[in-house]
């Protein structure tokens, strides 16, 4: 289709039905593209398509994600603070004001997800971990399940979250730890202005060792890009950084790393990111890099 006729399309059709053309059609493509390309069906993806014969198209397309419904999450209000939350290992986790019930039901289950030891997008494994008295730089924070999971273990926290909505409820979910965490309203790039800053502007090289999560919807080369001081002078220092977004992520974000002597390892398992209208063969993506010096 020429540019014209998708925008036709998507102004015509409805999303909620644009979504179910898309189920129809992914598959189909993805399924003739293997069997056209066998030089490129490994066995982790044979297992993949085995998995998509049976089961709706998915960015998880793996069986552990079937554990997750929304139904099993119990969401909780506090009158004082006028927010909905969930206890997250007994630690109360808040969601935006304006969240329903059933959308916070729904975003938590997709947490659990991309947490599971299974999961691509899992930030930390058996030989990847966080230390005690880290400090945990996160950049696009979102609702701070991650921060919130390693907050009493770290020495200092910096979030940050450029969503205005997502404050509050930041503000609200690590209260107990004011002392100890930064949260900061702009998004994280390669330069700085009024809505965006560098980690460079931010973050000193320390003794202790930074670890850094990224999952800036795409941006992740842009914010090491904005890094260049912190990623030459830092040691010991973590990166778990999402490749997923884009289709040359995790190959020019392995050479930008490599080029700062970071020893890199991707996520284990794919994930197939259904949201990437460009998304082209051969459609699976690993999660993120974990890097390490």
């Amino acid at each position: 289709m020429n540019n014209f006729t998708i925008q036709l399309y998507r102004i015509t059709v409805p999303k909620y039905f644009r979504r179910k053309i898309q189920a129809k059609k992914l598959p189909r493509s993805i399924f003739d593209y293997y069997k056209k390309h066998p030089e490129d069906l490994s066995p982790e993806i044979e297992s993949i398509l085995n998995y998509l014969k049976k089961n709706p198209i998915a960015i998880f397309p793996y069986s552990f994600q079937d554990q997750y419904h929304p139904d099993i999450v119990k969401v909780f209000y506090d009158k004082t603070k006028g927010l909905r939350y969930v206890l997250m290992d007994g630690k109360k986790l808040y969601f935006k004001k304006r969240w329903s019930t059933k959308r916070i039901k729904k975003a938590y289950s997709i947490l659990l997800k991309e947490q599971d030891i299974q999961s691509p997008h899992r930030y930390l494994n058996e030989q990847f971990q966080f230390n005690e008295g880290d400090v945990l730089v996160d950049a696009g924070t979102a609702e701070g399940n991650f921060a919130l999971s390693l907050v009493e273990k770290a020495s200092k926290l910096i979030l940050f979250e450029p969503d205005k909505e997502w404050i509050e409820p930041l503000q609200a979910t690590f209260e107990p730890w004011k002392e100890k965490v930064t949260i900061i309203n702009k998004f994280v790039a390669d330069t700085a202005n009024s809505k965006q800053i560098t980690l460079d502007n931010i973050i000193s090289p320390i003794e202790t060792e930074i670890f850094l999560k990224a999952d800036v919807e795409g941006a992740e080369l842009k914010l090491l890009k904005g890094a260049t001081k912190l990623l030459s002078q830092q040691k010991p220092f973590k990166i778990a950084i999402c490749t997923y977004h884009k289709e040359q992520d995790e190959k020019e974000i392995s050479k930008f790393l490599s080029e700062y002597n970071f020893k890199i390892s991707f996520s284990e398992g794919y994930m197939l990111p259904i949201f990437d209208k460009k998304m082209r063969p051969p459609f699976f993506r690993h999660g993120l890099i974990r890097a390490k010096k």
